[in-house]
């Protein structure tokens, strides 16, 4: 019987002992990927854009799956999101949108993100159920502080209103609620439609165009071309970050640390933290 005791409590003691080995790993892994996120803007919030690529309906849908995506794992991380614009597509999927998130090193972790990322799947839009590839594109930028200083002059600022267009009851598509900004000095055009207020629109668009200009600012003094801006010169169909493939096989691949995993529908509910761990250590 004293064996028998002795046996169980040496049985529980290397469980507890493996218990705490594992906590320890897990904190040194913790402490270890946190050294990656040591640049000033990774600590900021992020404002996540997504854009498809040519194949209209087929794109679209793409991009809608993608912003799914990104909505799911911020709510894994329990970071708050705020769409801060939405154009729905034509027949199905979207045109264009732009999400705010907030959260500890939001723009850190996402960086990563940033670049073509590309679907091959059989289309339940074709009626003839072939195989299609479809591209859709993401950006990340940090949210700028209020306290940085990011000169925007009112005369180098075009503001053009319009009528909100996709869902968003008459009242949205009655008014020239929407606003759109062209920076005249650099090109940068953005807009924001999903607010009933075109004061609100306007207010948000501004925070969208202060994120790009501070981005642009950080490339500028990095004097380097290897940030967002510098990724969007790079990105053509073909130079894809990122493979999700549904058919005839599935797999998810990152064409820039070779990491890849065959659970597509974890990916796609928004399970993309080994993506961004394996990318953060290879840059690293």
């Amino acid at each position: 019987m004293l064996g028998l005791s002795q046996a169980d409590g040496d049985t529980e003691l290397r469980q507890e002992i493996g218990s705490h080995l594992g906590a320890i790993a897990r904190k040194l892994d913790d402490f270890e990927f946190q050294s990656f996120l040591s640049n000033e803007e990774d600590a900021k919030d992020a404002i996540l854009a997504i854009h498809p690529g040519a194949g209209g309906t087929e794109s679209q849908d793409w991009a809608s799956m993608l912003l799914r995506m990104y909505l799911r794992w911020a709510e894994n991380h329990g970071f708050q999101t705020d769409m801060m614009d939405y154009q729905a597509g034509d027949e199905a999927g979207i045109k264009s949108a732009t999400l705010e998130i907030k959260g500890p090193h939001a723009y850190g972790y996402l960086k990563s993100e940033s670049g073509v990322h590309r679907l091959v799947r059989i289309s339940p839009f074709d009626a003839n159920k072939r195989r299609h590839t479809s591209f859709a594109s993401v950006f990340i930028y940090p949210e700028t502080d209020e306290d940085i200083n990011i000169e925007i002059k009112p005369d180098d600022l075009k503001i053009d209103t319009f009528r909100a267009s996709g869902a968003g009851g008459q009242h949205v598509n009655k008014t020239s609620s929407a606003v759109r900004i062209t920076h005249i000095p650099t090109g940068i055009v953005v807009q924001c439609q999903t607010e009933r207020s075109q004061h609100k629109n306007r207010e948000s668009a501004v925070k969208v165009l202060r994120a790009r200009l501070y981005q642009k600012a950080l490339e500028e003094e990095r004097a380097k071309m290897a940030t967002i801006e510098a990724s969007k010169k790079k990105i053509e169909w073909g130079s894809q970050i990122r493979s999700y493939v549904f058919q005839p096989y599935t797999m998810v691949k990152d064409h820039r640390t070779e990491y890849e995993t065959s659970n597509v529908n974890a990916v796609m509910d928004g399970e993309i933290d080994n993506f961004i761990h394996a990318y953060l250590s290879h840059r690293e």
